[in-house]
Order: structure tokens, then sequence, then C-alpha cells
């Protein structure tokens, strides 16, 4: 996207001449300074002295959308996202936490349909994004040039998308295939059904050996990449798995339900659950791996949530889109910031840097009379929250004190 610069020289300024100042001006001026003795330096900057630096904020300023946004990726190595939304566009911008410096850098309407998931490749260079429309693309990250496009290359709307390295991609249906693709050929190199319905997420180990899918049938699948073949699927949970994310340096996986459960599953025991953590949330439709034991999680109810897992616990709240449900989480290359998009149609910036250092104690709390979650932030319970500042005041008091927001089954390692 081209900006131009409109700026005018001081060549086109007329500048009115001395001569027809009226004569008595200065003397008026000094009569007027002399009738007001209290007038200040900053009196004198305000009528034409330098003008306030920009203001530096604690997160950048929110991003407003034409449409909601059903995914957020951020760049790997620079200050840049990419959103994709329900009319399937895509829109990169530039965050800045000085205030009136986030840009848009470019946008693109290659898919027909919804964009259900977009991600940077490794090195940043390369976007690929997935559809209702059934397409994957690949496009330039700089420009946002389509350079690829493999039509229908599902038979169902693509809801999933997950880069296993620069040449592997894998990729889930609403019909429950997944595939894996080998992008130097643009084929698939697996074509695999197992689920009975949608396939909301992808997770694959360290190793780049297996894969994790999380479906709305209420099962985990697992899938052997190296092999070529389909492993094996846990037993049903009560509602769909909406998310899945590795923890505990692999020796975890966490998946996400569409009841507000978290399914627990130890690493080569993944046909049952080894436990179960209710967080008292509509629904946990997104979540991100702060560090080993702590995960931010989104919801239906528009709270982000901090949870430690082991002790299991809801360490508090990270954010909130008031009131509407929240589509997905990502985090910045630096690990500074948490952003969401939502159905609010706002891109929104959490401070997290605080997060990776907070200790949870093995015994619970007692819970807060009020019900609130503790705060994390200072925009937490919503920017305009008269009540925040009262909250971390409290919070200070109670030394640290956790919300018991939660209902675990065990507490098993």
């Amino acid at each position: 996207m081209t900006e131009n610069n409109m700026a005018a020289t001081t060549e086109h300024v007329e500048i009115p001449s001395t001569e027809t100042d009226p004569p008595k001006t200065d003397n008026i001026d000094a009569e007027s300074e002399q009738a007001d003795p209290d007038r200040t330096d900053e009196d004198e900057d305000e009528d034409g002295g330098e003008p306030p630096g920009p203001k530096i904020r604690e997160t950048p300023e929110d991003i407003r959308l034409e449409a909601i946004a059903n995914t957020v990726a951020l760049h790997p190595s620079r200050d840049i996202l990419v959103c994709g939304d329900v009319d399937g566009d895509l829109y990169a911008y530039s965050y800045s936490c000085t205030e009136g410096e986030n840009r848009e850098l470019w946008s693109s309407g290659h898919h027909m349909k919804s964009c259900r998931q977009v991600r940077f490749s490794a090195d940043g260079l390369k976007l690929y994004s997935v559809s209702r429309d059934k397409a994957v693309h690949l496009l330039d990250a700089e420009r946002g040039q389509l350079v690829t496009r493999i039509r229908g290359a599902h038979g169902a709307p693509i809801n999933s998308l997950l880069l296993v390295d620069e040449n592997i991609l894998a990729t889930g249906d609403d019909g429950g295939t997944l595939k894996v693709w080998d992008m130097r050929k643009g084929t698939a190199i697996m074509d695999l059904k197992h689920h009975d319905d949608y396939i909301s997420d992808i997770a694959v180990d360290q190793a780049k050996r297996i894969l994790l899918t999380a479906s709305g049938d209420g099962t985990m699948g697992v899938f052997n990449i190296k092999r070529r073949r389909f492993e094996l699927l846990s037993e049903y949970q009560s509602g769909d798995l909406t998310s899945v994310v590795l923890m505990k340096r692999g020796r975890k996986v966490v998946c996400g339900s569409s009841e507000g459960t978290l399914y627990i599953f130890n690493w080569n025991g993944f046909g049952a659950t080894s436990d179960r953590f209710a967080i008292k949330a509509e629904s946990v439709d997104s979540i991100i791996a702060v560090n080993d034991s702590i995960m931010c999680t989104a919801s239906m109810d528009g709270y982000i949530r901090a949870v430690n897992l082991l002790p299991n616990r809801v360490i508090g709240c990270v954010g909130q889109h008031v009131g509407e449900p929240i589509e997905e989480l990502a985090k910045s290359w630096d690990s500074r910031f948490l952003v969401s998009s939502a159905h609010d149609q706002l891109i929104k910036f959490w401070d997290i840097t605080s997060l990776p250092n907070t200790t949870v104690n093995e015994y619970r709390k007692r819970k807060k009379k009020d019900g609130r979650m503790k705060s994390l932030s200072k925009k937490a319970h919503g920017d305009n929250d008269f009540f925040s500042g009262l909250v971390e005041e409290t919070e200070k008091k109670e030394d640290g004190e956790e919300e018991d927001d939660s209902d675990s089954d065990s507490g098993s390692d």
C-alpha cells in the first residue's frame, strides 16, 4: 500500500509582511504580559512552542476491522500481523506502542468465501491461508500477492491449518478429513478421514513426527507423518474438542472444548484423558502456550483467561472483548503481547510480559467474595472499567492470591 505524503513546503505558505503590522502591536503584547503575571512557559508552548511528543502506550491501540476476523497470525520476527475475515479478505498491519502509528500495509481478496485460518512461514516471507471456498493459498507476505493457489484442495470447506515445516502443510476440513501437503509439488502426501465431524485445530510435536487433531466429534486424532498413517482416536468426550496445544515440554497435551473443560492427555497415552479441568467458561475456542506451564484460553464469553497446568488453576483475566466471542489468540514474536480477534471486529493487544513469571501455589486459595477473576493487566476488565483500579489495589493487598475459579478431577502429573 502506497502512502502519499501531502505535507506543504514553506515556499507555498504565505507570510504576512511586517510592514503592514499595526505600529502598537509590540506595546499591546507587552501590556498583556504585564497584566497577566501568572503566565507560564507552558502557556507560551501552547501558543506556538514545541508540540508535545507522541504518546507511548503500554500496548498498541486496537485495530478496527470492516468485518469479523476469524483468524490472526503474527510475524515471527517483526511487529506485523495478518488477519483473515468472514468476507475472505486478508489484511496486513504493522503495529506500534506509539499512538497513531498502527498502519495497514496491504489487503488481499483472493479467497471467494470466509478465510478460516492464516499462518506465517518460519522465516516470515510466506503466508498460507485456508478458506470455506476449499482452497489453500500461498502468498508473498511482504506484498500480499498470490503465489500459489490449490483449488478444491478438500471436498469440504477447510477449517484448520498447520505449518509442519517450510515445505509440509497440514489442513483439516468440516467433514473430518486431514490432508498433509508437500508444497514443493502442490500435492497431498496424506489424505485420511477418521473423524466424523469438523477438525477444529492441529498440533505437531517438536520432532515433527506426530500430528494431533481436535475434532467436533469429541475425539483427538493421532497421525504419524513419517509413516504417513493414522494411529488412533482418543475416547469420546462430552463436548466438541475445539483446540489442542502441547505443554510441559511435550509431555502433556491439552484440548479445549465447547463445554469449557480442558481435557489433559499424557504423551503416548492418547487413548484416555489423564485429567480434566473445568474452568467455568462458556467454551475454550482457542489456546496458546505462554510457557511450559501457563496457557491463555479464549472463550465465547469474551474472556481471555490465564491458566496454570499442574497444579490446575485459573490464574486470572488477561483481557476481554466485552460480551463478544473470541475467535483466535496469537503471541507476538518477542512474547510481549497477546493478540486477540473477536466478533466486535477488533484486534486487541494485551501485555503478558509478567505472566511467565507467575507462580501458583499447590494449595487452593479462598474464592473472592465478588466472584471476579484477578486482573492481570490494567485493561483486563475493559479500558473504561471504573472498578479496574480498585481491583488492582485489592489484589496487591491480597499478595498475589489467585481465584479458585475451577474444578479439577485430579492433580495428577
